[in-house]
């Protein structure tokens, strides 16, 4: 059964436990954040950003939402965008999906989630712009791999057209966006691409990613 207080005791033990090992550990985390990366992940909870990728905290500043969508209109993702490259000045963007993922299979099976549905709708135009590569698939879990992948490329694209990214690389900041997709299966992260340092990279380099994903599946 279910107990907050669980949680609360858990903690405890965690914290008396890291400063045992590292007794200056909380005062050095209290004084700065300086993390070199933005994780724009989905919430669902089997995907923790600094555990899968081996980092302390403060190392990776973290925005989660159903299916790692990149809206353009969500200010709560824009300005965790623009904190992140105005503020903290991150050089890395990663887009991370993950297969197996419970908005994008919801969309594929066109099943309807209650008010999650208008949020997945982003998922949806993926899978319309990309709905001949998908089906030919064949396989439920294959096609959802593709959409899966095929969601993070489209979302690598929507942060680079930004207005926050397109400002940073206007003034020569140095911002890096990437897509990579969690393997719930075995644990590993896959780099799909693309990575976009630059306006006029964002076009060919999803090209070349989309062609390397057909590559794949023509091989598999």
């Amino acid at each position: 059964m279910s107990d907050p207080a669980q949680l609360l005791e858990n903690n405890r033990q965690w914290a008396a436990r890291v400063r045992a090992e590292d007794p200056g550990f909380f005062a050095r985390l209290a004084q700065q954040q300086t993390p070199h990366y933005l994780w724009i992940g989905c919430s669902d909870s089997r995907v923790p950003a600094n555990q899968i990728t081996g980092l302390a905290p403060g190392e990776v500043f973290v925005h989660r939402n159903i299916a790692n969508v990149v809206v353009q209109t969500d200010l709560n993702l824009l300005a965790v965008l623009q904190f992140a490259i105005d503020l903290l000045r991150v050089e890395h963007v990663i887009v991370c999906g993950h297969y197996g993922c419970s908005g994008v299979r919801a969309t594929l099976a066109g099943e309807r989630v209650g008010l999650a549905d208008n949020w997945l709708r982003q998922v949806e135009a993926v899978y319309s712009k990309h709905q001949v590569v998908i089906d030919a698939r064949g396989e439920l879990a294959d096609r959802l791999d593709r959409l899966c992948e095929l969601n993070v490329l489209e979302q690598v694209v929507n942060v680079a057209r930004t207005t926050v990214v397109q400002d940073a690389w206007a003034r020569g900041q140095k911002v890096s966006i990437h897509g990579w997709v969690y393997g719930l299966h075995d644990g590993l992260l896959r780099d799909i691409g693309p990575t976009v340092g630059a306006s006029n990279e964002v076009v060919p380099r999803h090209r070349n990613a989309l062609s390397s994903l057909s590559r794949q599946a023509s091989a598999a």
